[in-house]
């Protein structure tokens, strides 16, 4: 994206002879180029001038024109594009109160003109000619109802989905559940992560100026051939905006913004991550990316924006996205050591889920199964329908279970800090969406209990209820939580699964009764 500038429209030159003013546009086919008049036109009488001074812009006659000017440059969306496409891009000129409408990452429809610019005619040189548009409008997609509305008809169909599970509603979750990368066998607690993570918390934001984001981030760990890239896969085309890249091909640069020299002036290329705004980034092989250039997406991961000085240009792009990475284990995982020591990687803005498995089960039935389409339009749905709030009941387990991490003696310093309490907020409001529900319950709170002790790979007895397999009673299943299979009656697992987390948070069962 160009800098805004001012454009001098029109220039004025005083003819030596007549003292006339010649007014003479600028040329927008060749870069805004104003050429010298060849002979004077500004009296009736054919005068033999052939000498015309400019008049400065500043002149006191006010007959220079000047207006605002940009230059864009708009790229096809990668994840509307078929495998083994190269995007394309075009350049687009914004004049007058188009200028800064759109900024990178922006998801815009332009209507124009398609023109064709050259540089002037030099003797002995080629000519390279180029197309690009000459803006007459700029809209731009915010929401994300505008890249494909839910239909009435979907919405009735989502509403009858809930209706007809009044009496199980975790049945009628594990159905949408499951149709989360269907090519994918199994890994139960990993879609259902990946799910939240595609619909996300509720943003806050006080009249105080204090930002507190809603988009929560995501790291796959697992050994090769588990079904990693697939998820990312998945959840690229499945986001109206996305942006999938590898940590071996992205620079600090590819992963935010770059500044570059476009025809002697400096332009801004936004990276991944700003192309990703308000949308989802996936990176894969994330262990890949060299450690000086991990510090550049802290940032942008937790205050959601990309800001520094290059090429003596102050930057502030915004980069409102969830990260969703993956990575292989240093070697074989070991269960016995902490993530950072398996994956070599620290860093306190991630929510890590333990490894992958391919050997799980899957019970639930295809047929039941969303659709990618009524997949995609209830993702969409759930995130600009409800915005839920916390209950007192949903505070206390979180609150008790945030101070329970505290205190334990082998915690995770880097994680056990608030931002631990932030993440529990935000996984919980995304499950409550989920659920399409506008107030966070304690059920949405059980829930994201048990998905950050599965992050943990906690061997806590909880987890065994949901194995239905012959050995879900096995110390293995249980430092695997994440082997476990889709439940055959989830309202009864949940309600095992309540128990037991409550007995580890020592609060009374019948306290939201």
């Amino acid at each position: 994206m160009g800098m805004n500038k001012m454009l001098e429209k029109t220039r004025v030159f005083q003819c030596s002879k007549c003292h006339g003013f010649i007014e003479v546009e600028a040329d927008i086919e060749q870069y805004n180029y104003i050429p010298v008049p060849t002979k004077c036109t500004a009296s009736a009488e054919n005068c033999p001038g052939r000498l015309f001074n400019p008049l400065p812009t500043d002149s006191e006659s006010g007959m220079n024109k000047c207006i605002d000017y940009q230059e864009i440059k708009i790229q096809e969306q990668p994840n509307k594009l078929n495998i083994g496409s190269i995007p394309r891009s075009i350049t687009v000129l914004l004049q007058n109160d188009l200028v800064d409408n759109a900024k990178s990452g922006d998801h815009v429809t332009i209507i124009g003109i398609v023109i064709r610019r050259w540089k002037y005619l030099i003797s002995g040189e080629r000519p390279d000619i180029a197309l690009c548009i000459s803006a007459n409008s700029v809209f731009v997609h915010n929401n994300q109802e505008e890249f494909f509305g839910t239909t009435p008809e979907m919405k009735t169909f989502f509403n009858n989905h809930w209706q007809g599970h009044a009496n199980d509603p975790m049945k009628a979750r594990d159905i949408i559940v499951s149709s989360i990368c269907p090519q994918v066998y199994g890994l139960y607690i990993v879609k259902l992560s990946v799910l939240l993570i595609l619909i996300g918390g509720v943003a806050k934001h006080d009249d105080s100026g204090l930002k507190v984001r809603g988009e929560a981030h995501l790291l796959l760990v697992g050994d090769p051939g588990t079904g990693k890239s697939q998820f990312l896969n998945y959840a690229a085309k499945i986001s109206p905006r996305s942006v999938l890249t590898t940590g071996i091909g992205s620079t600090s640069a590819g992963l935010t913004v770059a500044a570059v020299r476009d025809g002697g002036e400096w332009m801004l290329e936004a990276g991944a991550l700003v192309l990703a705004d308000r949308g989802i980034c996936c990176i894969d092989e994330f262990s890949s990316i060299r450690e000086s250039e991990k510090t550049a997406v802290h940032e942008a991961m937790e205050q959601q924006s990309v800001s520094g000085a290059k090429a003596g240009m102050i930057i502030n792009l915004n980069a409102r996205c969830s990260v969703l990475a993956a990575t292989n284990p240093k070697g074989k995982y070991d269960t016995e050591q902490s993530i950072t020591v398996n994956v070599a990687l620290a860093s306190p803005l991630l929510s890590v889920p333990s490894q992958a498995s391919a050997n799980s089960n899957n019970n639930s039935k295809k047929d039941n199964k969303f659709t990618f389409n009524q997949l995609q339009q209830y993702i969409s749905w759930v995130k600009n329908q409800f915005h839920p709030v916390s209950t007192p009941e949903s505070e206390r387990i979180l609150t008790k279970y945030y101070q329970l991490q505290r205190k334990t003696d082998n915690r995770n310093a880097a994680r056990t800090t608030i931002r631990l309490l932030e993440s529990l907020i935000r996984i919980s409001q995304a499950h409550a969406r989920l659920m399409a529900r506008d107030k966070v319950t304690s059920q949405d709170a059980i829930i994201t209990v048990m998905l950050m002790e599965s992050s943990l790979l906690s061997a806590t007895p909880s987890f065994n209820s949901l194995n239905t397999g012959p050995e879900s009673g096995s110390h293995k299943n249980l430092k695997n939580p994440l082997h476990t299979n889709f439940p055959e009656n989830p309202d009864l697992a949940y309600k095992i699964i309540e128990k037991k987390i409550l007995e580890m948070l020592d609060i009374d069962e019948t306290f939201n009764r």
